[in-house]
């Protein structure tokens, strides 16, 4: 057996009570490797075509990759899957934190969930052992006390716990996974996918030691990241201990934070919202993840009378997309109502993003004279309210008054209030825009359009890593043969050096949701490489790396098909390509054109038909995916 596995798949069925033990094949381990690719392929081999997303018969997935359990650094994370209540294609989102490497120590590689329990229940799994234990005393609480009982009731308070919010409980349609608390699996739905299987935690505790078949070139490359991240971990969480908040002001400056729905080209109080006047005001510690020496989580505290003014820290403190969804996006400038935003999100367990864009959605809505507070229970929805901002939130997470439309996302209201809201329904196959401007980033804003679970700026590309030589562009001419070289080059250009960087960089995203590694380690190609050769005992190149990005996107992109997904839904919003008059990037447009020819040209470069998107033949079997899907299980 290869290292880095146990070689067992948990299946839990929850409406039986029963469970097994799958024993896949090496092969499904050494060319998937885990995480998003292991997702897609048990989705499309086990799930029953046009499955309705909330029924017993949708999958739930806990998908850890070969790297987790290993200590290598920047393996605490872990993918959660399934096909997505809010948009109908794959789900596919990853969480920090612990639970991962604790999952895979408990001697399982992956964990999937089918049925539904007649009353609520959660998992307690043990070094191997797993029980379904009842939850009804647990439902409906938030999900710091939940953690809290489930780590007293079973003893231990080094359990790791997945869980949902009341707001998973409710189905709202981008309702989170939380983990650690403060740790979401946010995009999706998933959440709601497990409330529909009244499903309320899973808890994990595990010291069962995994296989690593050569320990030294793992070393290796933890002792180079020990040795540089200080230098090279600057341009990702913007300075040791510090978080993705502080990127804030930089892309305000750029033109780059949205601001009112990605209405207006800049949000002049963005100083108000910035990380260094948070941690001034509310910075109380910071927090990491599994074998992460760089503690970009920060722990908010805020003390007030007004229980809407007051910071918890138990759920940590806001990222750079929290701050923007619910402070630019919704014109608030008021840095402790979005930060007690944020808050209310880790604690009913809501998608950050999916949320701020759900309520600026309404906000533009008023604007317009689309709605009006008699069509809101009373409440109106004007840019830059913040007690409104904070009170939607809880409305959301329970479904109450208006919070009923809000609670089922941007595409389903624009459907509900009219055409007249279409210009600015700024979803992709039914899931909200990311907090990154395409009109900024051109090559991002494909990535967008294509990304298999909608709008996702993780697995994708950013345009600005890629506007001046240094290790972003070193990265990638690692993987190119001479003569196929690319260099830097604008944000806003798109042409083949960029559509190059753009193909082999969302292989390498797609791989480390794969492996499951974080994306703002400073690894390169070879680094990963390295320490997947050592891990698993099988040499593999940056091409072979590479590969398993590969079969990520296209085993979802078969499922999406599948699902009745076309190229047609590989859209942008025209708000999000039109040029703005004023600001940092006036005048700058992503033309139709130039869209339609980035996607035409990202598909040829997959493999896949160039107009249709479908994978062809050659792609599969060069990808030996039909090998692989058409393997038998075995069970026990």
């Amino acid at each position: 057996m290869i290292g880095g596995i146990h070689g067992k798949i948990l299946h839990v069925d929850l409406t039986t009570g029963e469970t097994n033990v799958e024993k896949p094949s090496e092969a499904v381990y050494r060319l998937l490797v885990g995480g998003r690719a292991l997702v897609a392929y048990l989705l499309l081999r086990d799930l029953p075509p046009q499955t309705d997303p909330l029924s017993p018969d949708n999958l739930l997935i806990f998908a850890p990759g070969i790297m987790q359990g290993t200590n290598l650094p920047g393996s605490g994370r872990h993918g959660v899957g399934g096909k997505s209540p809010l948009t109908g294609a794959i789900a596919s989102s990853e969480a920090g934190g612990w639970w991962g490497h604790e999952f895979k120590r408990a001697g399982f590689d992956a964990l999937v969930i089918r049925g539904r329990a007649e009353s609520p229940v959660y998992l307690w799994i043990k070094n191997g052992v797993v029980e379904i234990r009842p939850a009804a005393h647990l439902w409906g609480q938030l999900t710091a006390p939940t953690q809290q009982a489930i780590q007293q009731e079973l003893g231990d308070e080094k359990i790791r716990v997945a869980q949902i919010g009341p707001a998973g409980e409710n189905g709202v349609l981008y309702a989170a996974v939380m983990h650690d608390i403060n740790r979401a699996a946010g995009r999706n739905g998933l959440g709601a996918l497990m409330g529909s299987k009244n499903l309320k935690a899973v808890a994990v505790r595990g010291t069962m030691k995994l296989p690593v078949a050569e320990r030294k070139p793992v070393t290796a490359v933890a002792k180079w990241l020990g040795a540089n991240y200080k230098e090279k971990a600057a341009w990702a969480a913007e300075g040791i201990g510090r978080g993705t908040q502080d990127s804030l002001m930089g892309w305000g400056y750029l033109g780059g934070l949205p601001t009112h729905n990605f209405g207006l080209p800049i949000f002049e109080n963005r100083d108000r919202l910035s990380g260094e006047r948070n941690y001034e005001m509310f910075l109380k510690e910071r927090d990491t993840c599994q074998s992460c020496p760089i503690n970009c989580k920060q722990v908010f505290a805020h003390e007030s009378d007004n229980p809407y003014q007051k910071l918890d820290p138990v759920y940590g403190g806001p990222e750079y997309e929290a701050m923007a969804a619910f402070g630019s996006n919704c014109g608030v400038e008021d840095n402790v109502a979005v930060c007690k935003a944020n808050e209310l999100a880790n604690a009913y367990g809501l998608d950050a993003i999916s949320t701020g864009a759900s309520i600026a959605f309404v906000m533009e809505c008023f604007e317009q004279g689309i709605l009006t507070a008699a069509d809101t229970g009373g409440l109106a929805f004007p840019w830059g309210d913040a007690d409104l901002l904070v009170k939607a939130v809880e409305l959301i997470a329970n479904r109450d008054g208006f919070g009923e439309a809000l609670a089922d996302g941007v595409a389903r209201m624009s459907q509900r209030f009219g055409p007249a809201t279409e210009p600015f329904n700024l979803t992709i196959k039914g899931q909200e825009l990311p907090m990154h401007e395409p009109r900024l980033k051109h090559a991002m804003g494909v990535g967008y359009a294509v990304a298999p679970v909608g709008a996702d700026h993780m697995m994708n590309m950013h345009d600005t890593e890629f506007a001046r030589a240094g290790d972003g562009i070193d990265r990638v001419n690692a993987a190119l043969p001479e003569g196929q070289k690319v260099h830097a080059q604008s944000p806003q250009e798109i042409d083949e050096n960029k559509m190059r960087i753009f193909y082999n960089e969302l292989n390498w995203m797609h791989f480390q949701d794969c492996a499951v590694n974080c994306h703002f380690y400073p690894y390169s190609y070879s680094h990963l490489a390295q320490a997947l050769s050592g891990v698993t005992g099988i040499a593999y190149t940056i091409q072979d790396m590479l590969a398993v990005g590969a079969r990520a996107q296209t085993l979802a992109r078969l499922f999406n098909l599948r699902e009745g997904f076309t190229a047609d839904d590989d859209k942008l919003p025209k708000r999000v390509r039109q040029a703005f008059q004023s600001g940092p990037i006036a005048g700058v447009e992503l033309t139709e054109e130039t869209l339609a020819w980035a996607k035409r040209r990202y598909y040829e470069m997959m493999g896949w038909d160039g107009e249709t998107a479908v994978p062809t033949q050659t792609c599969r079997q060069q990808l030996q995916l039909d090998q692989l899907l058409d393997e038998m299980a075995t069970t026990d």
